[in-house]
């Protein structure tokens, strides 16, 4: 199993992400386009979650950009952990540049069951 984004890992993912096929999104988001970044250590990597799925590089169809570390992207954005979401960005864990109606639009919007499956793929492909 790759490493959590490695480029190994993103393979893996474009691959599965491939497979899924259609996602059936709710319009909220399958329109979302948001760029993340995530800061560890020794590293930072810039990830997208556009139309549904998690790609590697910036989208340049973001509005909004979200700073954060690795944990918290995993559980946020693999898990669907929405309290984990909370409690991040309120201690600051998650930094939001850009238009913040778009999280409003990622906060209300619910997640298709062919989504969920896609991510809980990933995250059994995920080291």
């Amino acid at each position: 199993m790759p490493a959590f984004l490695t480029d190994d890992w993103f393979t893996t993912v474009e691959k599965l992400s491939a497979d899924a096929g259609d996602l059936n999104l709710p319009p909220a988001l399958a329109n979302l386009a948001i760029n993340l970044v995530v800061a560890n250590a020794d590293n930072t990597t810039e990830v997208s979650l556009e139309s549904g799925k998690i790609q590697k590089g910036l989208s340049p169809n973001a509005k909004t950009t979200l700073n954060m570390d690795a944990e918290t992207l995993r559980k946020v954005f693999l898990e669907f952990d929405m309290a984990a979401a909370m409690q991040a960005f309120m201690t600051g864990k998650i930094k939001v540049q850009g238009d913040m109606s778009q999280l409003m639009a990622l906060q209300t919007a619910k997640p298709s069951q062919e989504q969920k499956d896609l991510f809980k793929r990933v995250l059994e492909h995920t080291a």
